[in-house]
């Protein structure tokens, strides 16, 4: 059942962006629509689609060049080519007619080892299968994707009582690990899992906003990052969602399950679709409202539930969120359960209702309560699921509380408190839906579960940690605010690097679980150490950088680096330096110190030239290498995708790019233990060729007409200038020269410590760090 070829039915909003995941993760896919009348193009439909997903922001696609794996075609003339394809996915309007009618087509053509599925998010998988062969029944499955597909983890799998356990367990292992999405395994039900318990949520979060007489700003700091999920919380999500869909979506479940499960809106609510038409995002008009002000300056306004009104409430607080502020998560969940005033009352009421109703689902929507709490993470955006919370607060405290406020416990939480335990999740058992403990491994390395087991931390820090990630082979992890590299984390690579040897390990991964691999060097240090010009310290620091990532390539043993989302600066400068990178599919990497005033200081700038050169055939002029780096590195470049990285050349065509980001550290380990056998320690280069003051001479002559073109300022062009000098080599009118690594590492520390030491390069990392925003000075 490897599925080599795909075809989507259906090439709206949905479609496209599903197709454009496919060709993401390399897979040929055929995108079928109907004929659109009075156009003379039959395959308009589709080819809308692909331009849609093409144009789309957030990108649908990772490389725009994917978009040539999409064959377009049409359901009247291309319908027979679906017998070439492995996996069929219908994408069609919600109607179950519809999908009846499709399903016999497909029948037809389709070939008999084909995979079959249905993108709905609330028609049953079985009734759209009704009438069709027992072979076909036994092949199809439900695939709900979570839009935008290519950012949203979530995949719910639904299986119908006639889908085969080698189909399920083939496409699952397929959408997993090709395609990168986080599986769940779903009952086939109204709603699913995500659905059922996230709608359930947000309008039960409706119900006790107006109860306790808070504004929707006030609703959302509370239900927001503060508890570990998504910024857009509750009521800028139901805006970004669709109040019209959230509208159907409740109504429709509140008619398919049981009265006490009470999908009833509000009638604020009811007015705001049926009345007001104010349907969030989509019209401009929901729970919030973007305008401008009388300088242009965007201001989002507030909805006054009472009056109907828009209002400027300006910047919302709300002082028991601001106390909590910088906690760990569980002392923030612990204390806000716990809050007195309307502000507890509300966000009790919204967790207990969460906790009871996900209790009372478990077993119904699904047959594993990881399975609850993964989709409520991957879907939703959140930091722990609801029966994760649970055990975070105490679960006999959660079941005490709905007591005390007369509910009936669900058959789950009986079990518990009949039992006494205090969490789902204990060591390595997990409970049923019956409250029975049963072993539970993942299928792929969980940092924080092995961190439970104090024999696998082989050194902690304050900034990083050495892990035992089993077989012999060491895992150096930062664990600083957005990973940023300071001294603690710095003195852990070499620490790393002995280890591995006295301690006997195969070789060592760097990598991380946090949100973002690392975002670079530690601004808030090397600019209080230039103000206080504490040169020495400086230029300490940077040797001892310098010597970090230069280690990973140099060690005497493999060192695999695995980068995803934010790799900016010294975090770039590491996967750079590794002999291999596991790297996730969204990757966001680049050297950006241009932006507040430097050069990259740890052997980026002499790896992107070096890298550069070595792809320039003999007898070919260097300059266009040196001018690659340079543009690369000066207008501060940054990927967004690793198929990106790879074009631009932070990843070479050898390293690795997973498409799941759950599986970076188990490929990490994979890949160290492939290289460990026959690893011979690599030596520094002595001969990359530099062209001296004829690079010089061409980039200044190049930054002249971008100056006067009004493209850089004039501080970009003294930091420039410091670039250039480096990537010629220094070497002056030596058109001829080859220079050693160490010789470029030098220059780099050089004009690091110089432009540190200007005003204007102070001025950019200040403002840096008090907006996030570059200065253009």
């Amino acid at each position: 059942m490897k599925i080599q070829k795909a075809a989507v039915i259906g090439a709206g909003v949905m479609g496209a962006a599903i197709a454009a995941q496919l060709a993401n993760a390399g897979i040929p896919v055929l995108l079928l629509d109907i004929v659109l009348p009075d156009n003379p193009d039959r395959n308009a439909a589709a080819k809308a689609g692909v331009q849609r997903a093409l144009k789309a922001r957030p990108a649908a696609f990772m490389d725009a060049g994917r978009a040539a794996l999409i064959e377009v075609g049409n359901l009247e003339d291309d319908l027979g080519k679906l017998k070439n394809v492995d996996w069929i996915l219908e994408a069609i309007i919600e109607k179950l007619p519809a999908k009846r009618d499709l399903w016999e087509k497909v029948e037809k053509v389709a070939k008999k080892t084909a995979i079959i599925s249905s993108n709905s998010s609330g028609i049953p998988m079985h009734l759209q299968i009704e009438g069709r062969s027992e072979e076909f029944q036994r092949r199809f499955v439900g695939a709900h994707f979570f839009n935008p597909p290519r950012y949203l983890h979530l995949l719910e799998v639904i299986p119908t009582p006639k889908t085969a356990p080698d189909v399920l367990a083939s496409f699952s292992q397929f959408a997993e690990g090709v395609l990168g999405k986080g599986v769940v395994v779903a009952n086939d039900v109204p709603g699913f899992v995500a659905n059922r318990i996230g709608v359930y949520g947000i309008v039960r979060a409706m119900y006790y906003l107006q109860k306790y007489g808070l504004t929707p700003a006030q609703a959302d700091q509370l239900t927001g990052p503060v508890l570990g999920r998504a910024s857009s919380a509750t009521f800028r999500t139901a805006d970004l969602s669709g109040l019209d869909i959230i509208y159907h979506v409740a109504n429709d479940l509140g008619a398919a399950t049981p009265a006490d499960e009470d999908f009833t809106l509000t009638d604020t609510f009811r007015a705001l679709v049926e009345e007001k038409k104010w349907l969030g995002d989509k019209t401009g008009s929901g729970f919030y409202k973007k305008t401008k002000d009388a300088k242009g300056k965007t201001v989002i306004l507030n909805l006054n539930l009472d009056t109907f009104e828009y209002e400027d409430q300006g910047r919302v607080k709300v002082d028991a969120v601001e106390a909590v502020k910088g906690q760990p998560l569980a002392k923030r969940v612990q204390a806000l359960y716990t809050l007195e005033g309307k502000e507890g009352d509300f966000l009790r009421g919204v967790m207990n209702d969460g906790f009871w109703y996900a209790a009372k689902m478990a077993g119904t929507v699904s047959g594993r309560l990881q399975d609850i709490d993964n989709a409520l993470k991957w879907g939703f955006g959140w930091e722990q699921g609801p029966f994760e919370t649970m055990d975070t607060l105490g679960v006999q405290t959660v079941i005490a509380n709905l007591e005390a406020e007369g509910r009936t416990l669900p058959p789950l939480l009986q079990a518990m408190k009949d039992s006494g335990r205090e969490k789902f999740y204990q060591g390595a058992e997990v409970v049923t839906p019956a409250g029975q403990p049963t072993p539970y491994t993942a299928p792929y390395l969980i940092l924080s579960d092995l961190k439970k087991d104090a024999t696998k931390v082989v050194k902690k820090t304050a900034g990083a940690s050495l892990l035992d990630l089993g077989d012999g082979v060491l895992l150096l992890e930062f664990h600083t605010k957005m990973n940023a590299l300071g001294e603690d984390a710095i003195r852990m690579v070499g620490t790393a690097h002995k280890t591995v040897q006295e301690m006997g390990y195969a070789g060592l991964v760097i990598g991380n679980q946090g949100e973002h691999f690392s975002a670079g060097a530690n601004l808030p240090l090397i600019l209080s150490q230039a103000q206080d010009e504490e040169w020495d310290e400086l230029d300490a620091g940077i040797k001892a950088f310098q010597q970090a990532t230069t280690s990973l390539r140099f060690s005497p043993h493999p060192v695999v680096v695995a980068p995803f989302n934010l790799t900016l600066g010294g975090g770039c400068e590491m996967l750079l330096h590794a002999d291999h990178v596991v790297a996730s599919a969204e990757l966001y990497t680049g050297l950006v110190e241009v932006g507040v005033g430097l050069i990259p200081g740890g052997g980026g700038t002499k790896e992107m030239l070096l890298r550069f050169t070595d792809q320039i055939t003999p007898g070919q002029p260097l300059l266009p290498a040196v001018q690659r780096a340079f543009e690369l590195i000066g207008t501060a470049k940054t990927s967004t995708s690793a198929l990106e990285a790879r074009k631009l050349g932070f990843l070479r065509p050898t390293d690795t790019i997973a498409m799941n980001r759950d599986h970076l550290i188990t490929e990490a380990k994979r890949k160290v233990l492939d290289l460990a056998p026959d690893y011979v320690q690599p030596t520094p280069r002595q001969d990359i060729p530099v062209m001296g003051d004829a690079a010089i001479g061409a980039i200044k002559s190049a930054l002249y007409g971008m100056r006067q073109g009004g493209y850089i300022t004039d501080y970009d062009l003294v930091v420039s200038n410091d670039l250039a000098r480096i990537l010629s080599g220094g070497v002056g009118n030596n058109r001829t020269a080859k220079v050693s690594e160490q010789h470029l590492l030098d220059l780099e520390r050089e004009a690091f410590l110089t432009l540190a030491g200007k005003k204007g390069t102070q001025d950019r990392i200040n403002h840096m760090l008090k907006t996030g925003k570059p200065l253009r000075n």
